[in-house]
Formats: structure tokens, sequence, C-alpha cells
């Protein structure tokens, strides 16, 4: 009830009243007010908090999953399929409500679907060949199934299937496509990395186990970010390379509760080991910093790169898309989920490989299960995390084909005023983006491909895994093993003049806040 007054900065903007919704970005994630609100008259509004919104979506959405798997269990063909297969069908087991007396199935139509009853009951009757009279056999109540056959590819239906309840009937459907997409042997794209990775990472961690923070000098700064900044550094007795040491403001992130994000990026980076992944050599703390020493990628951003051309062709795009493709590859494989992916995020070495950078949003899942954290670029977020539906390695795939778009025209298909324009945007979904002529018709099918809504029937998540994008019609003719040898010549070369050359780098000022506060919680012990 009532009215209130939005303004901003002193400013009126509009009244409002009625059933009208403030602050909807506030239950997403933690963000600045826009405008202010002052009630005109007497108001009685009604109120959630983020903690307790995302609470409701992520129990809902694990009640649901715990309940579709459980009617899964009881179906003879699906009762041997691991954990996570059946948490992946239960995602994409559609809801159908018919009305009494409605026909769910005839007998001797073709059909390709597969249904369980969720709620209420259905008659099973069957046509005698002489009379053509419907002779009743049972009746299935919630939990049983039929048509079970149309997903081995049986597809005549052999009997009568007729909604028998006065408040209708809800089935769980899965069709016979949807089906063989999921089902694979999943075993086979899991257990191809045996990690060679492993020794490698000890000898790095060796080699650097005795370097001290006051070992590092510093030469000048090459980014800044949310948590502080990141300094391009040597070793005071070794003039022959050079490194990235990432500072980060511990009660910064301590104000912003980010402890866990930044633990898990340690935890993932230490034990990385892809050349399409920045590498992390050792780990330091004070009393105010985090520090991450890394490999120097010298080459600059993507990003920066692609502000000074406008946009790329379809050949250097397939040459960044594809070192990407390698890097989630890789990350995806462990059931690691990335996150942030963005030009910004992708850093060029001196060779014009691109290296993925930034692990902040990374996280290892359980093998099928999901997450809830909102987090990413506005422009990159999928669909089902702003919705709140809980998310895992296939919104990695969208991000891509948002990552594609950029690429190919200079903006991402998805861009409003404001985050929650975007978000608004995004919802309504990649098919009402005009796509520009420059983009060719495969591109634009992979794009398309991987940008659908429905997270299940992404490409990259699908039965072939991750090698669907690789062998789609757009990167026909590529050379993939040159990629991964690093014999195929990049379409745009860095010009580094030396291990100290920062040329392809902004330039950025001194940070005008000065040292942050001491923070000695003891939140980071094992940083």
């Amino acid at each position: 009830e009532g009215r209130v007054e939005v303004s901003r900065e002193g400013k009126y903007l509009s009244t409002l009243s009625g059933a009208k919704v403030l602050g909807e970005l506030a239950i997403l994630y933690h963000c600045q007010r826009t405008a202010t609100i002052t009630a005109a008259t007497d108001c009685k509004l009604w109120a959630i908090e983020r903690q307790c919104f995302q609470t409701i979506m992520m129990r809902t959405g694990l009640i649901r999953q715990a309940e579709y798997s459980d009617f899964l269990k009881s179906v003879p063909i699906f009762k041997n399929l691991p954990e996570d297969t059946l948490c992946k069908i239960s995602d994409v087991l559609e809801e159908c409500y018919y009305q009494k007396g409605d026909y769910i199935i005839r007998q001797g139509a073709r059909g390709d679907t597969f249904f369980i009853i969720s709620k209420g009951q259905v008659r099973v009757t069957i046509r005698q060949p002489d009379t053509q009279e419907e002779k009743f056999i049972r009746t299935l109540g919630k939990g049983d199934f039929f048509g079970e056959k149309a997903l081995q590819g049986d597809d005549l239906r052999t009997a009568n299937i007729i909604c028998d309840s006065p408040e209708g009937v809800t089935c769980l459907v899965i069709d016979r496509d949807t089906f063989n997409q999921l089902i694979s042997n999943l075993d086979e794209i899991r257990n191809r990395y045996n990690d060679e990775g492993v020794s490698q990472r000890k000898k790095i961690w060796e080699e650097f186990r005795e370097v001290k923070l006051s070992d590092l000098r510093v030469i000048s700064t090459l980014g800044v970010g949310g948590f502080g900044r990141v300094e391009l550094v040597q070793l005071a007795q070794d003039k022959s390379r050079s490194f990235a040491l990432k500072q980060m403001k511990k009660a910064q992130i301590v104000e912003t509760r980010q402890q866990q994000h930044i633990m898990s990026e340690k935890e993932i980076m230490s034990e990385a080991n892809s050349d399409f992944i920045v590498k992390l050599f050792k780990t330091f703390k004070d009393r105010k910093y985090l520090y991450m020493l890394m490999e120097s990628c010298l080459g600059g951003e993507l990003w920066t790169i692609l502000r000074d051309r406008g946009h790329f062709d379809d050949g250097t795009t397939r040459f960044y898309t594809a070192c990407v493709v390698e890097a989630f590859d890789y990350l995806h494989s462990r059931n690691i989920i990335y996150r942030d992916l963005k030009p910004e995020n992708l850093l060029l070495d001196v060779s014009g490989y691109v290296k993925l950078v930034d692990f902040g949003f990374a996280k290892k899942l359980q093998s099928g299960r999901k997450t809830w954290t909102f987090c990413g670029t506005p422009e990159y977020v999928a669909p089902e995390v702003i919705l709140n539906r809980g998310h895992d390695i296939s919104a990695d795939y969208w991000s891509l084909g948002v990552l594609m778009f950029e690429l190919l025209t200079g903006t991402p298909p998805f861009t409003g005023a404001d985050p929650m324009r975007t978000y608004n945007i995004i919802l309504k979904g990649i098919d009402a983006i005009e796509f520009p002529r420059n983009i060719t018709r495969n591109a634009s099918a992979l794009i398309k491909k991987l940008c659908r809504d429905n997270p299940t029937e992404r490409l990259g998540y699908q039965r072939g895994g991750i090698s669907e994008i690789q062998k789609h019609k757009w990167f026909d003719g590529f050379y993939w093993e040159g990629l991964r040898n690093r014999s195929l010549p990049p379409p745009i070369l860095p010009k580094v003049q030396s291990v100290v050359d920062t040329a392809n780098f902004d330039d950025y000022p001194a940070d005008p806040d000065g040292p942050p506060p001491d923070d000695l919680s003891g939140w980071d012990d094992d940083f």
C-alpha cells in the first residue's frame, strides 16, 4: 500500500504505487543501490533478503532434483545408471499436465516419449482386435511409468493410456533424442586425462620453494582489479625472466565476503597444468595482502587488442576461441567450472597464444551437482544463473557463445544500460538478437547452439562432450593438433622487446586509497 518517490542525487525521477518491485538486483548479488526511495505516504511493503531468497531457490532446486532422481531409480532401464547421469536426466525432465479423459498415449501410434507419473492416476486399456472395444487392464499412479520402450527405439504404442483423475495428471516427460544425447559412456570422457601434470606441478613448487616476497622487485603495474593490483616483478638475482604478482587486499576480501572464492582460486590454480591456463608458481601473505606469483603474459589483454581493432575476422576469432575450448576441456574434465570468461581475462603470451587468467570465480563441483552462487560479468551470465536455478559447467558453454559474438562484432550480444536491463535481454534469449551481416552462417549456428536457454541442450554439454564443439562445421579444417603442440602460427604476434616490456598494457596510476588496514583474523592460514 502507499506511494514512494524515486530520486537520484537529490533529483526527483518518478513516483511508484501499486504492486511495484524495487531493489530486485540486490536479491541476486551484493551491489550498490542505483536510486533513493522515499515513502511519500504511509506505506506497507513486502521484503525478502538475498540470503533467504537464495536459500529457498536452492532448497527447492535440490528437493526437486532428489525427488526426480528417486522416481528414475525405480525404472528398470535407469536403475544402474551413475548418480550424475541421473541428475542430468532429472534436469531435462519436463512437466506435462493432462485433464481427465485425455488420451496421453494411443495404441498403434508412433511415439518417442517416456512418461513418469508425478501426480494423479491413469487408466491402461487395450483395444480388442475383433470388437474394437477397449479392455481395461490396470490403473497406474504416482511413481509409475509407461512408454519406456520408446526410448530404446520400439516406437509403436501397444496400449492406450488415459488420464483418470478428476483433478488431472502431471507427468515427467523425456523424449528419445534428449535421452540419447545424455546417455553415453560418460566414463570415456571422464578418464581421458591421466594426470601427468602432478609431477610437473611438484617441480614448479620445488623450484620456487626458497623464494621470499623480499626477493621480488616491482617493475610496473600490469592491471588493476577488484581486490588490488597486478605488478610485473623480477627476482633480485635473476634478470632473465619476469613474473606477474597479483596482490589482494585482505580486509577488502573479508568485507565483500569473498574468502571462500580466494581460497578456491589458489587451490585450483596450484593444481592446474595446461598451456592454456596461466601458471601459479608460489603464494605469499603478510598483514595487509595476499600475493600470487604467476607467469607473466606480456602480449597484453585480448580486450585491449579487440578495442583497438574494433572486431576480429572469422579466422582470428577461431584461433582464440579454440584456445579457450582447450582450457575448458582441461578444467571441465576435472569438474571445474570457470564462470568468468570475457576478453579481459584472456592474456596473450609472447608467442601470441591465449591463456585464461583470474580464477576468482572458478569452483570444483561434485560430479552431477550444481552450485548456486551468483557470479560473473553481467553480459556473460547464463540465464540459469540469473534465475537462480543452480548451474554447472554448461554455464561456461553459454559464455563461450557470448565471447565468440563479442570477438566477431566488438560488442557482446546482450547489453543493456544497466545490469538489470542486461539480464532481461539475456532472458529473452539469443533468438531475439539481431546478428550482424559479417558473422558467417557457421559461426552464428555455433553461437546459437552454445547459447541455448536450456543448459542441457548446449553444445559441449551433451553426449560427445566438448569434442562436439571441436567437430562443429565452423571449426572444419582447424589444426587442433598444431594448437596443442604450439606449432600453429597465431593470427596476431604481439611486439614484446624484453622480459620487462609492458608496452602492451595500459598505464595505471598509483593506488589512490593508499595501503589497506591490517587483517589478522587468520581466515587465510592455508593460503
